[in-house]
């Protein structure tokens, strides 16, 4: 996990305006730093063994594949499962929510996404958390909460919520007035009852499942 003074961040893309743009915007932040580029999956790969970034902010389509993004996600991961991975597209279809955290991601962003949001998400995915972009968790969560699943309590399913909405540890703890080791015990229950490895995981199987969505 790394701490907030020293956020390094790997960008992919294979357009030369969008990794610029998204270089600019997160240079400019204090404790954020580019620390790459990268074009494609081989670059994407070799760059993140050699440049250790935090966060890897992966776009959806590299190689002329639209799932290019969840392979070289997959291929990241396998070398450091540390890193955090937030998929950047224009398209905003939940299949692609699901399959790019099913792959590892933590985070799943759209490229409209205003600078703000852009180094907030960056920010949850270096602490550790799951982030989705505010437009597709407002479309996920209209009109719907947390189902009742059998053996989560009411607070491991307000929390599995606030996660999918895209909060942090740090972000939950504050609402609910509690600990964020508190928030963490809660989290790995909720994990432990849905079967699930990881927490983007279980933010996964909520929506597969329609428990989110």
């Amino acid at each position: 996990m790394a701490e907030a003074s020293e956020i390094r961040v790997l960008v992919v893309d294979d357009h030369t305006a969008t990794r610029s743009g998204i270089k600019a915007i997160l240079d400019s932040e204090i404790g954020i730093t580019v620390v790459g580029e990268a074009t494609n999956i081989e670059s994407a790969v070799s760059m993140a063994d050699r440049r250790k970034p935090d966060v890897v902010v992966m776009d959806l389509q590299l190689d002329g594949d639209m799932g290019g993004g969840f392979a070289a996600t997959r291929r990241v991961l396998d070398a450091d499962p540390d890193v955090g991975v937030m998929m950047f597209t224009a398209f905003g279809e939940h299949h692609l929510l699901t399959d790019g955290l099913e792959a590892g991601a933590r985070g799943f962003m759209v490229k409209d996404a205003t600078p703000a949001e852009m180094v907030r998400g960056v920010r949850i995915v270096a602490e550790g958390g799951a982030y989705l972009d505010p437009s597709l968790s407002a479309d996920l969560l209209r009109g719907r909460g947390i189902g009742q699943i059998p053996g989560l309590s009411a607070r491991e399913r307000e929390i599995l919520a606030m996660l999918a909405d895209g909060e942090s540890n740090r972000e939950i703890a504050a609402k609910l007035y509690l600990s964020t080791e508190t928030v963490r015990t809660h989290v790995r229950n909720a994990m432990r009852k849905l079967d699930a490895d990881t927490r983007t995981q279980a933010v996964a199987l909520a929506i597969r499942q329609r428990l989110i969505g």
